[in-house]
């Protein structure tokens, strides 16, 4: 996507979270409260959401911190624990919304509300009742109590979307962060058209199309594409091994701005802060970065790819329903659901 459009739309997300934060001045006009950065949003618009539910409601919504479901995460068309959209008031459901927003960017908003939106047409498509394709079968569980200098996550999760964050005394760490979208190409009907990760699949092929014979050689680690992505929905994201396909340092200028250009894509789905530490951890990797492949390299062919270094890894694959059905997730090794932020803080609250 390029950065005219990553820019108009980045505006919007914040407006839609900021829509909450507002407040009555002494003539009852309404005032925007000053900007706040990203954890403290996050707070907000939480508590927000919390206080507009009626007991029964928030008891499905909230879960202790250490609750063992903050770590069962999923991307199937399955139950979840959480309150739905469906069982929410229309109040409710654009305060959920802005709790949703305001953990992406407006890019990454966009493709979060348009995969939620699949779910009618894959109803049309498989003549469903609606209560297995439902776009408010979106769930959306608090962990902990929200505040800038407590310790709490929140998750967005439902078919083909799963959002999860946690705070620790004013750090937010996102991860896992899973989008995928069936089908990846509406063929039929009014949205005939519509690629809702398009940026995704279009340049991992452009970044294969740019490597010479013998580079993709090494890129291409199977000839058959893998049938899902290998990290599936596990709480480790690590693969068994050394990283293997193709080294970043024996890119070219122009093949390595073709991989960065594509890590930017996953990064740049978050808020600018979020966003921001995974591009200082691709940074830091310089070229120590392996680029693998599996199927075909033609529009068309199954195929899977993944970006790999020591601290993150990126898997893509679109292999099903006739390679019309997308998976994709950015996974930090160390920061998925912020376990390295809460063994630091633990270890300083212990010292202390």
């Amino acid at each position: 996507m390029c950065m005219k459009r990553r820019s108009f739309l980045s505006s919007s997300a914040a407006l839609l979270a900021g829509t909450v934060l507002m407040s009555k001045d002494s003539h009852g006009g309404q005032v925007h409260s000053p900007h706040l950065h990203a954890p403290s949003l996050m707070s907000e618009c939480a508590n927000r959401f919390l206080a507009a539910l009626d007991p029964n409601q928030r008891g499905k919504a909230t879960f202790p911190f250490d609750s063992e479901e903050r770590l069962n995460w999923h991307f199937i068309p399955k139950e979840r624990k959480g309150l739905p959209l469906r069982e929410m008031t229309p109040y409710q459901k654009h305060l959920a919304s802005a709790l949703l927003a305001a953990g992406l960017s407006q890019t990454g908003y966009i493709k979060a509300v348009t995969i939620m939106s699949l779910e009618d047409v894959l109803k049309v498509m498989e003549n469903d009742s609606g209560e297995r394709r439902n776009p408010e079968k979106y769930y959306f569980s608090v962990f902990g109590t929200p505040s800038d200098g407590s310790t709490w996550g929140y998750r967005v999760e439902g078919h083909h979307l799963s959002q999860n964050y946690t705070v620790v005394n004013g750090t937010v760490v996102d991860g896992p962060s899973f989008f995928g979208a069936n089908p990846a190409e509406v063929r039929q009907g009014a949205r005939k058209g519509l690629r809702t990760l398009a940026a995704e699949d279009d340049l991992g092929l452009e970044l294969m199309h740019a490597l010479n014979d013998e580079q993709r050689k090494l890129a291409i680690v199977s000839p058959t594409a893998y049938g899902e992505i290998l990290t599936g929905a596990n709480r480790n994201a690590a693969l068994q091994g050394q990283p293997s396909g193709l080294s970043a340092s024996k890119m070219n200028a122009n093949q390595f701005d073709a991989l960065f250009t594509l890590l930017k894509e996953y990064a740049h789905n978050v808020p600018d802060e979020l966003a921001e530490r995974r591009v200082a951890q691709i940074n830091r990797a310089k070229r120590n970065i392996y680029f693998a492949w599996s199927g075909g390299i033609t529009p068309g062919d199954p195929r899977y790819y993944r970006v790999q270094a020591s601290s993150f890894l990126v898997e893509f694959d679109d292999t099903q329903d006739n390679a019309n059905h997308i998976h994709t997730v950015w996974r930090d090794f160390g920061g998925d659901f912020g376990l390295d932020l809460l063994q630091q803080h633990y270890h300083e609250a212990h010292q202390k």
